[in-house]
């Protein structure tokens, strides 16, 4: 049974401050990278559990996340390959509901299409929020 836990993979600056939010907001947040002063990045207010190691590895996934019973999965690695490849074995292996990927490459999201995968891309954020500001001329 799936249980309201969220995995986050990657502890940089969006991944970081996902899980940190996520955790002030009561989820059950575990967080995981391959290097442990990446959990640096966290805010003081995260309450989840960090684990050290490679979300490739179906090991760690299985024993230390406890993937089989997530419902929800964030990957955001800075490797677009790898986000991918993390993605793919949460919705096909192991029928995670809710998985979300960053890409930094727009053209990646083609590698989803037909899943429920959903594509999170900073750069499109970004450029949306500026021509927002931009349309409202708030850009102070």
């Amino acid at each position: 049974m799936k249980k309201n836990r969220v995995v986050v993979v990657g502890s940089g600056r969006l991944g970081s401050n996902i899980a940190t939010e996520l955790s002030q907001l009561g989820q059950d947040v575990l967080i995981i990278d391959k290097k442990a002063s990446s959990f640096r990045q966290l805010g003081d207010s995260f309450s989840g559990y960090d684990v050290v190691g490679d979300a490739t590895d179906l090991s760690i996934l299985e024993i230390d996340t406890f993937i089989e019973e997530t419902n929800e999965v964030i990957i955001a690695t800075d490797n677009d390959n790898v986000n991918l490849f993390i993605a793919h074995i949460c919705y096909y292996i192991y029928h995670v509901p809710h998985v979300y990927v960053r890409f930094s490459d727009t053209d990646k999201g083609k590698l989803i299409e037909n899943t429920t995968i959903q594509a999170i891309y900073p750069f499109i954020l970004s450029f949306d929020d500026f021509m927002r500001k931009r349309k409202s001329g708030d850009l102070t």
